[in-house]
């Protein structure tokens, strides 16, 4: 793993910058590179020193624990790495193939139809987000009462199964951490876990309602959807975090 390039990381913007950037990494950031970045962004959104940013980014397989997380959920089979997040929620996988949106935002202000300071509305506009972005993909999406995440039928087994996880963090009202949307992941790799503490629900990915579909064509769908819950859309981002090289 390498550490984050210089120019990477956050500079001074004026501000006749857009108000919010939207930047892609291919290929695979190492986590703890990730969360630096994040770190470092946070910090320089909150002083007004850089812009909003919604980062789509990827990871090697590897497992991240929420504040809520229990060690009996963790199973771990393959030994992948895991991490303690400090976001909320439990456990969670990240691994090639599956989308991770980090979000951070500057929530004094308000977003299209999230109020300011409004922790609940915010995660509510990140569930419409991808339910807006799966509609974009022909893929019916909910939420249910009491379970974490973004459901559908699996194609395969007609069963409810989460298609998308959330866990943010707020840092003096600016968000990060963020949203984990399965394209085409190994669901095998999800055995690992008790995904965010749910024993009795499987995973899908989109793969299973359209094979073949690209990380390119779910990015497009969610960059469209952005403006629709958050009111306006992302410019892109001119220097992004690479890709690890191993």
């Amino acid at each position: 793993m390498h550490s984050p390039a210089s120019s990477a990381l956050p500079q001074p913007f004026s501000s006749s910058c857009s108000p919010l950037l939207w930047e892609r990494s291919d290929g695979v950031v190492s986590y703890p590179d990730a969360l630096s970045h994040m770190e470092e962004r946070v910090a320089a959104i909150r002083c007004q020193a850089a812009p909003e940013l919604v980062w789509l980014t990827a990871h090697a397989p590897l497992y991240t624990a929420g504040t809520s997380a229990r060690p009996e959920d963790l199973f771990n089979p393959h030994g992948y790495p895991t991490y303690r997040a400090g976001r909320g929620g439990q456990w969670t996988y990240h691994g090639p193939g599956q989308r991770v949106g980090y979000v951070m935002l500057d929530l004094t202000k308000p977003h299209g139809e999230v109020p300011a300071r409004d922790v609940r509305a915010f995660v509510k506009g990140l569930e419409n987000w991808i339910i807006r972005t799966l509609a974009r993909l022909e893929v019916k999406a909910f939420l249910r009462e009491g379970r974490v995440g973004v459901w559908c039928h699996d194609p395969r087994t007609g069963q409810e199964a989460k298609i998308a996880a959330l866990g943010v963090r707020l840092s003096r009202w600016v968000s990060w951490h963020g949203i984990a949307l399965n394209i085409s992941p190994d669901l095998q790799d999800f055995s690992g876990i008790v995904p965010c503490g749910l024993r009795d629900y499987g995973v899908t990915s989109l793969e299973r309602f359209h094979p073949g579909i690209s990380m390119a064509e779910t990015d497009a769908a969610l960059q469209a959807s952005w403006p629709e819950i958050f009111g306006y859309a992302p410019a892109p981002e001119p220097t992004g975090l690479q890709p690890s090289k191993d």
